[in-house]
């Protein structure tokens, strides 16, 4: 990362002043202002971060996300506070899902009883599917009408 600026006065008159703790420290010779850079932290691919907020909107605890998309579960609570997602609150299910090779999918699917009656959501993860299942449309036995 190239410095242009002092970041205090915004002035171009800076030097290179030694490295403190691995990171390059600079001085402004206008207003003698010291200050280092921040370093660029490591990036995730956004498909990962939206993944993550799917799934947690889905009802999928972190520790489970962390263990699915393999990506820190610190991570992805800081993306629900980051981009203010909220799970609707609901304490009447918890979804199941299953991780499962094209081929194990197709498999599954080609069984009637496995659809039948079922709230379910597939999504792609990289090279696999994901298969999250809501358990509360299996115990009803038909749909409710509002009047």
């Amino acid at each position: 990362m190239k410095i242009t600026l002092c970041p205090k006065c915004k002035k171009d008159e800076i030097s290179k002043s030694g490295i403190i703790n691995g990171r390059q420290r600079y001085l402004c010779k206008k207003c003698k202002y010291y200050f280092t850079v921040e370093k660029e932290g490591k990036s995730i691919d956004p498909y990962y971060v939206i993944k993550a907020l799917q799934l947690h909107i889905e009802g999928v605890t972190y520790r489970e996300i962390e263990r699915i998309l393999g990506v820190s579960h610190v991570s992805v609570m800081n993306w629900v506070r980051k981009y203010k997602v909220k799970a609707p609150e609901n304490y009447d299910y918890h979804p199941t899902y299953k991780v499962l090779t094209h081929q194990e999918l197709m498999e599954y699917m080609s069984h009637v009883e496995n659809v039948k009656n079922q709230g379910m959501m597939i999504t792609e993860l990289g090279d696999k599917y994901m298969m999250i299942k809501w358990e509360r449309f299996r115990e009803e036995s038909g749909p409710k009408h509002i009047h």
